[in-house]
């Protein structure tokens, strides 16, 4: 994977100002799952989506911003197959403007978590694999699980620069 976080910084910091350019998507946290392997997963998940970008997105003197909204805990964007960054703190937004053009759009974007959903899961009764060693038992099974995954909304916002 591409790790581009100087290239990130600088895409980020203004979006959440702005009218959006679509409808905003907002999902749920993987804690909330009833299968116990998105539950208490700890690693990086791919979401994807085709953008349909329409020509007047892209009128001279406006810049594009993908606003992830709330993420759990860090995420790469790649657009048409360009990485344009990671992000790790709010906000959480990239200037997707020279990656995107009028039509189909490829969106993916890669979320990782930390592990210690997965350090409560293998604490939970019955377990007969566990995944995770630690030298000090940091968690219990009745831990609270942090939030982890996409949560949103994730909007395209435009900016205009005038």
């Amino acid at each position: 994977m591409k790790r581009s976080s100087s290239s990130s910084a600088n895409r980020t910091g203004t979006c959440n100002s702005s009218r959006g350019a679509a409808r905003p998507t907002r999902s749920h946290s993987w804690t909330e799952s009833a299968d116990s392997g998105v539950k208490y997963f700890s690693g990086a998940a791919n979401y994807t989506r085709t953008v349909n970008a329409p020509s007047e997105w892209f009128k001279s003197g406006a810049r594009l911003w993908l606003d992830l909204g709330e993420v759990n805990n860090l995420a790469e964007v790649v657009v048409n197959s360009k990485s344009l960054g990671i992000v790790w703190k709010k906000p959480f937004c990239v200037d997707v403007t020279e990656a995107l053009k009028p039509g189909a759009n490829a969106v993916e974007v890669k979320v990782t978590n930390l592990w210690v959903n997965r350090l409560i899961g293998d604490q939970q009764p019955n377990v007969t694999r566990k995944y995770t060693y630690t030298t000090m038992p940091f968690y219990r099974a009745d831990s609270p699980l942090l939030p982890s995954g996409l949560l949103g909304p994730v909007q395209l916002v435009r900016m205009a620069t005038e």
